[in-house]
């Protein structure tokens, strides 16, 4: 059965959702959390759920929905800050999960490399590579490089410095707590730096990351990349890779970045969900979070409902 889960930051509606799936059997009797109930006109179920301070009602049905239908349906409840997502499945009760998170953005508020220029005062010419690379002017590799050249001569205490002015995204503390309490995994892939992973995944559960290295002599930063970049192909392939070495299938992986360069990455697990993404990760993507935050990746268990 598919699942269409609309969440909010306030009680939907019974009205709504009938004005939004006109199928759907007005009659409503019973609105407890967790109330389930047979719609016999269109074949579905509705369950409701609360959790962290955001509601969720959660439909299922045997019909699929094309893109064009979830793009429509998202565009009509966006007029009442309602995130809507269209999943073939959620995740299931008692077998362990991989969630995949990019890092800057994403499970962080900041971008790293730009802390790092501003400490190094070199912000206006990372930004303006940043630009051009946003633009289409240049590949996600060469602009890479061209932003870390930049960063020639800055000492490795400022990666401890800057990574002690990062705060976590919304949700994302929350996301913590019910991953591994759900007997799941969460790892990192990010197209940042590996310092900044290094001092994270030492402080939060996190299984294992993977980042741009950068390579250093006499205590300070070089300018160049040491060894592979992170980039959206290669986010793909670690996201396989660990769901693989982990024993998970993709179905059972959910992947959440911000940015183009975690579409790959997106579309290889069995969840993909933009958060707060930008226009390039959405054009290619079905799923995304605009209104409320982190936390509602909590109702992609099965065992939320």
């Amino acid at each position: 059965m598919n699942s269409l889960l609309l969440i909010s930051r306030s009680p939907i509606s019974d009205s709504l959702l009938t004005k939004t799936f006109p199928n759907l059997n007005s009659d409503f009797n019973n609105k407890s959390t967790n109330n389930l109930k047979e719609v016999s006109d269109s074949h579905s179920q509705i369950l409701r759920a609360e959790n962290f301070g955001l509601h969720c009602v959660r439909l299922l049905q045997k019909e699929s929905l094309t893109r064009d239908q979830v793009v429509t349906i998202r565009n009509h409840l966006a007029e009442n800050n309602i995130d809507f997502l269209f999943l073939r499945s959620l995740l299931p009760k008692k077998k362990e999960s991989l969630f995949v998170f990019d890092m800057d953005s994403t499970v962080i508020k900041e971008e790293v490399i730009d802390e790092l220029a501003r400490k190094h005062g070199v912000y206006e010419a990372v930004a303006t590579v940043t630009k051009q690379a946003m633009e289409g002017g240049m590949g996600f590799d060469e602009a890479l490089r061209l932003r870390v050249k930049h960063l020639s001569g800055l000492s490795k205490e400022s990666f401890k410095e800057v990574y002690d002015l990062l705060t976590l995204n919304e949700g994302m503390e929350k996301v913590f707590h019910f991953v591994k309490g759900n007997g799941s995994k969460l790892g990192i892939l990010s197209g940042g730096f590996t310092p900044v992973l290094q001092l994270f995944s030492e402080k939060y559960p996190v299984s294992f990351y993977r980042a741009n290295g950068l390579e250093e002599a006499d205590g300070k930063f070089t300018g160049e990349i040491f060894g592979e970049i992170i980039n959206r192909e290669k986010k793909e392939f670690y996201l396989k890779q660990y769901a693989k070495d982990l024993n998970i299938p993709l179905e059972q992986v959910v992947a959440v970045g911000d940015g183009a360069n975690d579409a790959l990455m997106l579309k290889a697990a069995g969840v993909g969900i933009g958060i707060h993404a930008k226009t390039g990760l959405k054009d290619q993507i079905i799923n995304w979070i605009d209104f409320t935050d982190l936390s509602a990746l909590i109702f992609l268990f099965e065992d939320t409902f």
